[in-house]
């Protein structure tokens, strides 16, 4: 997988190095952090596109922007100093086709998007930037709100733009940029087929107000990832692998898998929900491999949500030579959030198999918890050579099937609970 990954990779910067620039500044865009310029941006990209291709070129300055459509034939390359900023009036970001939560619907088109651009990059040293406050203070406003009432609010209630989407586009990279203060998710992949992702900063801060919902790293329904030497510290999860949600994803052609995934020499930091996280809106997910990385996060290094409205298979999943400190190992148990059996007398269950976590070495709250709903199948779990040092020791598990192998908590061997 990681040489085929690392041949899309080379092909597209020797695409790039023969590609024409469009420096923006010379094609009438001002630097000019007050105004909002989407307009003439874009129209250097589509004229780079009417030009036979070419690379976008952000140069040092800061530049606010709504949404905007990269073309079949164009880059992105953001110089040392140069910043894209988000506008923070959702009237700049479009309601358009698009997919959410495991959904295809109308919504607002991120800061930055490209769909069904093969060959797509953002390069360089310099910044999205989302400027997400505005749109987490009404987030955070509405739930208040809506407790008050008695009533929960859903990410989708308060219109805000994720940074980046990427749909229906093969042979991706991003390399070296800062993404950071999404509005909603950071990075978007649907439907994209060989991904790389290196050498990146993705970032959203927990104060002076939280950015619900960052992710750092969304891939849905997408296959041949490498992920690598990257900082993650979003709000919520590091890298999050979808596919769709509800009794009839499974069966929906706008879902589908998420496989070969290599995520290495990764640190994730302090804000997120999880590491790597088989989300609420998972339905396959296969041959993933996590290694080489440092956790520094109070949160789960492998998070599995187990819907109990949603056929789900895990599987074929390594976790190996972390060290660092997280909230757990292994956090996996039903997750009932927004739980709807949309009428029908399905029983929907999932299944967990080949799971091994092993050479990890950290500090934490627990070593975890495996339990699923009650139909859900569960073998081949294996953790073998794990060290925690725990604050509150405790392990939960509700399959005899799991195999703990040299696993130490404090100092003492640790025995599976279920046996």
């Amino acid at each position: 997988m990681k040489k085929t990954i690392s041949a899309f990779i080379a092909l597209i910067s020797a695409l790039s190095m023969t590609a024409a620039d469009y420096i923006l500044t010379e094609y009438g865009v001002k630097v000019d952090s007050t105004k909002v310029q989407t307009a003439a941006i874009q129209k250097v990209i589509d004229r780079a596109e009417a030009d036979g291709g070419g690379r976008i070129v952000v140069p040092a300055g800061t530049f606010l922007s709504g949404a905007l459509f990269f073309k079949p034939g164009t880059t992105l390359h953001l110089e040392k100093n140069a910043c894209i900023k988000g506008s923070d009036n959702i009237s700049d970001f479009p309601l358009i086709p698009s997919r959410m939560e495991g959904r295809s619907i109308y919504y607002y088109a991120a800061l930055i998007n490209a769909y069904h651009v093969d060959g797509f990059s953002i390069t360089g040293p310099g910044t999205v930037n989302g400027n997400g406050l505005k749109y987490w203070k009404q987030f955070w406003n509405l739930r208040k709100e809506r407790r008050k009432e008695g009533r929960s609010c859903t990410n989708l209630e308060v219109h805000r733009p994720r940074l980046v989407f990427i749909w229906g586009c093969d042979n991706v990279c991003l390399d070296g940029p800062t993404l950071c203060n999404s509005p909603f998710w950071t990075t978007h992949f649907y439907q994209c087929n060989g991904i790389e992702i290196a050498n990146c900063r993705i970032t959203a801060p927990r104060e002076p107000v939280r950015a619900p919902s960052s992710d750092a790293i969304d891939l849905d329904v997408c296959s041949d990832v490498h992920i690598h030497d990257c900082y993650l510290n979003c709000d919520d999860d590091g890298v999050c692998l979808k596919g769709g949600k509800g009794v009839y994803a499974n069966v929906s052609g706008e879902n589908g898998v998420v496989k070969n995934v290599l995520v290495e020499r990764c640190v994730f930091g302090p804000n997120l929900h999880g590491a790597l996280t088989l989300g609420s809106e998972c339905i396959h997910a296969t041959d993933i491999i996590i290694r080489d990385c440092e956790v520094a996060t109070g949160s789960a290094l492998l998070r599995l949500k187990m819907r109990p409205d949603t056929y789900q298979v895990y599987e074929n999943i390594q976790v190996r030579n972390i060290t660092g400190y997280c909230g757990s190992v292994i956090d996996m148990k039903p997750w009932t959030q927004f739980f709807d059996l949309e009428g029908s007398d399905l029983q929907p269950y999932g299944i967990v198999r080949n799971i091994q976590m092993e050479n990890i070495d950290v500090d934490c709250q627990s070593l975890g918890i495996i339990s699923g709903n009650p139909l859900d199948k569960v073998n081949d779990i294996v953790l073998k050579d794990v060290t925690v040092r725990a604050s509150r020791p405790g392990f939960e598990c509700a399959y005899p099937e799991v195999k703990l192998e040299n696993v130490t908590m404090n100092g003492e061997q640790v025995s599976n609970p279920a046996i």
